[in-house]
């Protein structure tokens, strides 16, 4: 999927079917000149509908149709007939979108399992006819309900990215060459910061077959959790993943240092992101000699208080390894 497609932030528009208005008729037929009332209740207006579909990844359906608008409930007429319910909307979305009221920013519900419906603008109730009305003192009511108007809002629709394992790191750490080695996603690599403006999904093989899902989330920058860079739009990404993957390059200045400014971003944008599990990867290692790598060690037991390996994407250097790393803390 190339990056303009993938979509995850839109705002629609979504208007409910008014009710049916209930009928007023009086009952005439031949012999029967005051047969009473006999008016049926309006027909419901349609509603807005979300539903989940797992073979959907991103909410590019949305950037060009933004309005949706449900078919209104028909009249009630004689006979007690009720009136047809209004046509219901279907707006299919991927798993994972969040549903948000614009206007108060509240969150109004999740999809999360393939086939989940939830009705996003409810139709109004159709009104009901004058037979409903009918007593022993008013035995020929000339009114009844008209129906319930419907729905109007705007919402927005956030995609938080459904994968087993998220690559965490710096701008330019080298996380898009990591995921295009292990997976055969084809992200757009280059020696700038920033590169990757959206996630990406790749899919990893594992040994006997076995695979999971890996995410490429956009770079982290000091001050992320306060919406500095790219800020929170991606940082909603990892709190869907199972495992996260710290990614540091082997030239950093400080390895211990560059993991704890990583981990404080996560920690401040929503603190229950350090309940997963995680592991450090050193990338481009190649650049490093047994001996340069074996003193890095002594530091980093020492300084780094989370699991770590030494991985080289450009050599394939520790990448089965990480995988089996991987694998063991997603089945733990």
């Amino acid at each position: 999927m190339t990056e303009g497609n993938f979509v995850d932030y839109v705002k629609v528009h979504v208007t409910s079917g008014n009710g049916g208005k209930g009928s007023v008729h009086l009952h005439r037929e031949k012999y029967i000149t005051k047969g009473g009332p006999d008016g049926g209740d309006g027909g419901r207006g349609g509603h807005v509908i979300l539903r989940g579909n797992n073979n959907l990844w991103t909410l590019v359906t949305f950037r060009f149709k933004k309005h949706f608008k449900a078919g209104h409930g028909e009249h009630g007429s004689k006979n007690r007939s009720t009136g047809a319910d209004g046509q219901d909307v279907y707006m299919d979305v991927p798993l994972g979108t969040v549903v948000r009221n614009t206007e108060t920013n509240e969150v109004l519900f999740e999809i999360t399992e393939h086939g989940e419906e939830k009705i996003v603008a409810q139709g109004g109730m159709g009104g009901r006819g004058n037979w409903h009305f009918k007593s022993s003192t008013n035995q020929t009511p000339r009114y009844a309900q008209p129906g319930i108007p419907g729905e109007e809002l705007q919402v927005t629709l956030e995609l938080k990215v459904l994968a087993d394992v998220g690559l965490v790191g710096f701008p330019n750490a080298g996380k898009s060459t990591l995921l295009s080695v292990m997976t055969s996603a084809k992200p757009k690599i280059a020696d700038y910061e920033f590169t990757t403006l959206k996630p990406n999904l790749g899919i990893v093989e594992h040994r006997d077959f076995k695979s999971f899902v890996m995410a490429d989330i956009p770079g982290i920058i000091e001050g992320a959790a306060e919406g500095k860079g790219l800020g929170h739009y991606f940082l909603r990404h990892i709190e869907r993943n199972a495992t996260l993957l710290f990614l540091v390059p082997a030239d950093s200045k400080d390895i211990s240092k560059e993991y704890e400014i990583l981990l404080d971003e996560l920690r401040r944008y929503n603190p229950e992101l350090l309940d997963k599990q995680r592991i450090v990867a050193i990338s481009k290692s190649d650049m490093l000699d047994d001996e340069l790598m074996d003193e890095m060690r002594v530091e980093l037991d020492k300084d780094l208080n989370a699991p770590y390996l030494f991985i080289s994407s450009v050599a394939q250097m520790g990448i089965q390894e990480l995988k089996d790393r991987l694998w063991a803390l997603l089945n733990e």
